[in-house]
């Protein structure tokens, strides 16, 4: 049957692309979150909002969604194409390095979560099997959210994976032990544990056979270099696996991380995310619409104060128990800080939960509708929280970044120390360490400062341009300063004077071109290179390469044109003789080399 343009499905489906259309590039152009700009515009399109107003102005049905249980099939659509590109960027082999976070941090974050938002409200009068079951809805955080803010390659983001993915897999058992608690139903372990053994049974059976059918499925698309047979391969995969996982009992965003999981396994993991990658930005998109769709404004302006207290409530307890938990795991202040309040708002599970809950008749109708609108603002202020997480990180950092140099750096000496930790800071510092160089790092922004840290970098956070804070860096015990700050005055400046202290240290600086490192070998520098020849140096050595010449004459030419051209930068200078401590060491290297 052909769609009308009059058709309510089709005006709704204009409305969430036109909303995609204009919230995505306008919100990025204003560096801020998009998520934030498609619940707002669900909140101004949907029931609430300018839909209200259909029956007054009714040429808005054109611009407005008045049903949105229509458009929600969709949005459960998103969160599993979610989950599947997650699957498609981790291993199992990376997955199963953190079973112990999942099953350790993520198992304790819930059932404390749980067990204290649940205590509480029974306090405030909530029978204990309602108290339960909402105790254990709030708990369970927003994969769909947090995620894409955060993403799973920072500290931050595997820990909050490792948690969202426990929460996952404990969505189905948590539904059904809720179902054994509804007045009148006798609980029934044989009944879980056969839930839990035919889950376990089809986790095992798409994993098995997705090792030998996915690899024969892609090759068989790939040959017919068809984008559309591409793409279709890859959604029947997520669909096939996202069914049989929810016909087992399990959530279907498990099939679908399973079916990322292996297809990460393949040759073809490259080419499912990106030709996947539009439809999974849209079908959030949605989601997100039908979030802010789901706010009553009215309602809550009745209900603010309770409403607000909640919210509070539920975040402030998850932050502090996700906070408690990674401090005693043994996680950085700043790390555990900003996936506590990551973590602190509810989940959109939460809202399956709450219909479970209410369907058990555990909860009464009203008190779901309240905690739905709960969810709803929680769900709204998860880029705030995240926002302030960032912030408190931030200050935690800060607060400790200026801890004493002496503190840090042992007395033997910090083996080299690198001035700047940029981009040519850390590839310094990633050679060192993979030489097995000791070294320590120097850095003035504090934001640079944090993430190095999380990474494991020895950085210190400190202004070099205070004379105090290089004097006490030990430097005459140091092997080699490394100068690369991109401020050529300061690093001229610091060379003087750490020549001036200590005459017999390498220092090798970073020069912006020729004129610059002259000045550098000038004020005492034992290496200065430039940029600009480095660079030069490079292109050759690869255009040589690609034309088929002999890979070691090649470097053979490319150290002799380098020597020529510093010996030229010193002439420069005025220094035609090397400096006596690089003198004294080639004379050495040859000694060694002729064993002499």
């Amino acid at each position: 049957m052909a769609i009308g343009l009059d058709s309510k499905g089709f005006a709704d489906t204009l409305v969430i692309l036109g909303a995609a259309g204009i919230v995505i590039p306008a919100f990025a152009r204003a560096k801020v979150s998009p998520v934030i700009g498609f619940i707002l515009v669900g909140l101004l399109v949907g029931p609430s909002g300018l839909g209200a107003l259909v029956g007054d102005y009714p040429w808005l049905r054109h611009v407005t969604i008045s049903d949105a249980a229509a458009i929600e099939p969709f949005a459960e659509f998103g969160i599993i194409l979610l989950l599947f590109s997650i699957g498609l960027e981790l291993s199992f082999k990376r997955l199963w390095s953190m079973r112990g976070a999942v099953f350790g941090t993520g198992a304790a974050e819930l059932i404390v979560s749980g067990l204290a938002i649940g205590a509480a409200l029974h306090l405030l009068g909530q029978s204990w099997t309602g108290a339960i079951a909402l105790g254990l809805a709030l708990s369970l955080s927003s994969t769909a959210l947090v995620l894409p803010i955060v993403g799973a390659g920072s500290t931050v983001g595997r820990l909050a994976f490792a948690m969202l993915l426990f929460e996952d897999l404990a969505l189905v058992p948590i539904i059904f032990a809720l179902a054994t608690l509804a007045p009148g139903m006798p609980g029934s372990s044989g009944a879980l544990i056969g839930v839990l053994g035919t889950a376990t049974l089809t986790v095992v059976a798409i994993f098995v056979g997705g090792r030998f059918v996915l690899p024969r499925l892609f090759a068989q698309a790939a040959r017919t270099k068809s984008p559309e047979l591409f793409l279709a391969a890859s959604l029947l995969v997520v669909i096939v696996s996202s069914l049989a996982t929810s016909a087992a009992g399990l959530s279907p965003i498990v099939g679908a991380l399973l079916a990322g999981l292996l297809i990460a396994e393949t040759d073809y993991h490259n080419e499912v995310e990106v030709i996947t990658a539009p439809f999974k930005g849209l079908a959030l998109g949605v989601f997100l619409i039908t979030v802010g769709m789901s706010l009553d404004l009215r309602l809550i302006a009745l209900h603010w104060v309770g409403l607000a207290a909640a919210t509070f409530g539920v975040v402030a307890v998850k932050a502090a128990v996700t906070l408690g938990l990674l401090k005693l795991s043994g996680v950085r202040n700043a790390v555990a800080a900003e996936t506590g309040l990551l973590m602190a708002s509810p989940s959109e599970t939460t809202l399956i939960v709450l219909g479970a809950a209410a369907q058990a008749q555990l909860i009464m109708p009203s008190t779901a509708s309240f905690w739905q609108t709960v969810t709803a603002i929680g769900l709204t202020i998860t880029p705030i929280l995240a926002w302030l997480g960032r912030q408190a990180a931030r200050r935690i950092e800060q607060r400790t970044a200026g801890d004493s140099p002496e503190m840090a750096i042992p007395e033997e000496g910090p083996g080299t120390v690198i001035i700047g930790f940029g981009r040519v800071g850390r590839m310094v510092a990633d050679m060192l360490r993979a030489h097995g160089q000791p070294f320590l790092a120097v850095e003035a922004d504090i934001d640079a400062v944090a993430s190095a840290r999380r990474e494991g970098y020895p950085v210190l956070f400190g202004d070099v341009a205070r004379p105090e804070l290089v004097d006490r860096l030990n430097l005459g015990r140091a092997k080699a300063l490394i100068l690369t700050m991109d401020d050529p005055v300061l690093t001229v400046r610091l060379t003087r004077r750490v020549r001036g202290w200590v005459p017999n240290l390498a220092i090798i600086a970073r020069a912006r071109d020729v004129d610059h490192a002259a000045e550098l070998y000038r004020a005492g520098a034992t290496d200065a290179v430039p940029e600009t020849l480095e660079s030069s140096l490079q292109l050759s050595e690869a255009v040589l390469t690609d034309l088929g010449v002999a890979v070691g004459p090649v470097i053979a030419s490319i150290h002799e044109k380098r020597d020529e051209l510093r010996k030229s930068i010193k002439q420069v200078a005025g220094l035609d003789r090397e400096p006596r401590l690089r003198r004294a060491r080639r004379k050495d290297n040859v000694a060694g080399e002729t064993g002499g």
